[in-house]
């Protein structure tokens, strides 16, 4: 069992302008499954990157116990470059191609007798050992095989794979690392069910730590034993132990708790300027009037007049001080909202479209013969497993794929809006601002006040597209849905890189919308959230099923 741990002390980093940590720690440790929480863009990333070593802070340190322990980062977005062949990126991701290289360099210098080789030598083989250089070979067919991967794609550039390949090719790169603590980031996008399952089995086995950057749910739920949440506001961390059903309770009661103290501070802060005021108002108008009406003649009742209103402005003063020895309490700060709703255009005719004995050839990938209606508002959820044809499908349906025979009939008035697995919509070079201008029409002030509305303010709008983050590109297409109007919604895993807040705000913008929507999504929480009309399965290319929901 590895006892290895982190721990990250008094984290302090600034980009540009902004504050990402300060003064914020985090412990690992042996056994802990964290779920690291927050708004998209309060730093998990980049904490997770500062725990690999790949990002410096400006003050702080991350320590590791054994200080050779073995950390293993995943990132968010799968690299699929045309450089890199799957074998390749097999051995960059866990760790071994760069553990083997250090070994190559390490011989050189022994053979060479260069000073303290020895030891170089040594550490290189420990480390290409311990990250399972020696056997990485001949693990990769059995994991090959329990993930329904063939071998010819081993040789393949990554680039070339599918979506659902790429998916679980990643997932493979998982399974077959040996590190001593695991950091991922977002490690259910483009899984499907089975993948989903196989990763939490993965994750419950693991006896060293893990952290784990995610939007999923129930993945959470069933998987992690503390949830550490990073605050927008100071920057600092607060864990929560015992699961994310616990996280859950416990922030609700402490928002609950922040409220009333500072409602309980309110009202005695009022309270006391309140009497204050009075206080002082009386113990004025006491004085002057002793002063101006000597109507008794009585210089004793004079004298007690002015004293007892010398008395009210003490009093007055004592209670100011009270006041002041109040615990000041800080109204709690409300974070940011996503607020979401998709425009609508006028219902669409009541055929959005027909797949008539359709068929798609690519490669050794068949999708057909599909035979296919999809009524105007109908609400379908897409599922199936990772290369069961789902975006291939969606690709028939929108005619982005001409059909090798079949037919498709598109409904007259249909006004499609999509959200499109990879977020391409808004990946080119022009700045923001100018490509969600030419997209929507709109004037600068208008797209810029859109856009501020999602979260992607005045630092955001000037960058090329192509530089947002997947998170910032998703909130990004979403407004593009919520200015252009639409009938068609269809939507392609879009939970993947929102945050939480802004996924509960896409259900209740779903839920209001009133056209027709095709949902293809892994995220069991929406699948259960979402009013749903009917569900289509798809298996090796052929509807299997297909249902009225529930």
């Amino acid at each position: 069992m590895t006892t290895a741990s982190l721990h990250a002390k008094h984290l302090k980093l600034t980009l540009g302008r902004t504050v990402v940590f300060d003064d914020t720690e985090l412990q690992l440790a042996a056994g802990w499954r964290v779920g690291l929480v927050g708004p998209n863009g309060v730093g998990k990333s980049t904490l997770l990157r500062v725990f690999a070593d790949l990002q410096r802070v400006d003050e702080g340190k991350v320590v590791r116990m054994p200080a050779d322990a073995t950390v293993g980062y995943l990132p968010q977005e799968p690299d699929r470059s045309d450089h890199e062949t799957v074998l390749e990126f097999l051995g960059r991701r866990t760790g071994v191609a760069e553990a083997s290289a250090e070994l190559d360099a390490a011989t050189a210098a022994l053979a060479g007798g260069e000073p303290g080789s020895d030891d170089r030598y040594s550490t290189a083989l420990d480390r290409w050992l311990h990250l399972g250089g020696a056997d990485l070979d001949t693990r990769i067919g059995p994991v090959w095989d329990e993930l329904g991967l063939t071998p010819r794609l081993l040789d393949q550039a990554m680039a070339t794979l599918s979506g659902g390949e790429a998916a679980r090719v990643g997932l493979a790169a998982l399974l077959l690392a040996r590190f001593d603590v695991f950091l991922l980031d977002e490690p259910t996008n483009d899984l499907d069910l089975d993948g989903l399952a196989r990763l939490e089995r993965w994750v419950l086995d693991r006896q060293g730590a893990v952290a784990i950057v995610s939007h999923d749910r129930a993945f959470l739920r069933r998987t992690v034993t503390h949830v550490a949440e990073l605050d927008e506001f100071t920057h600092r961390i607060t864990v929560t132990g015992g699961g994310w059903d616990a996280y859950l309770a416990e922030r609700e009661v402490a928002a609950r708790h922040a409220r009333e103290r500072y409602e309980e501070y309110a009202d005695k802060k009022a309270t006391l300027a309140g009497r204050a005021q009075r206080e002082r108002e009386w113990a004025t108008q006491g004085l002057s009037k002793a002063k101006r009406k000597p109507d008794d003649g009585d210089k004793h009742i004079k004298s007690f007049k002015v004293n007892q209103s010398e008395q009210l402005a003490g009093k007055a003063a004592r209670t100011e001080k009270a006041m002041e020895r109040l615990e000041v309490v800080e109204e709690p700060r409300e974070a940011w909202q996503l607020r979401l709703t998709f425009g609508e255009t006028a219902r669409s005719g009541d055929v959005v479209v027909r797949l008539t004995h359709a068929v798609v050839r690519a490669g050794d990938f068949t999708l057909g013969p599909i035979e296919l209606d999809i009524g105007a508002g109908e609400r379908i959820a897409i599922v199936g497993h990772n290369g069961s044809g789902k975006s291939t499908l969606i690709d028939v349906i929108l005619g982005r794929r001409p059909l090798d025979e079949g037919e498709r009939w598109f409904g007259p008035g249909v006004v499609v809006g999509e959200l499109e697995q990879r977020r391409e919509q808004l990946a080119d070079d022009d700045t923001v601002l100018d490509a969600f201008m030419r997209a929507t029409g709109m004037t600068v002030p208008d797209a810029r006040t859109l856009l501020a509305k999602f979260g992607i303010g005045a630092n955001e709008v000037g960058r090329p597209t192509v530089s947002l983050s997947p998170g910032e590109r998703t909130r990004a297409v979403l407004a593009l849905l919520m200015a252009n109007g639409t009938n068609c919604l269809v939507l392609d895993e879009p939970t993947n890189h929102l945050d939480l807040p802004a996924i509960e705000q896409l259900e209740i913008a779903l839920d209001a919308f009133q056209g027709t929507v095709l949902l293809v999504t892994h995220d069991r929480d929406l699948l259960q959230h979402v009013r749903l009309t009917r569900t289509v399965r798809l298996e090796a290319g052929r509807i299997v099923e297909d249902r009225p929901a529930g």
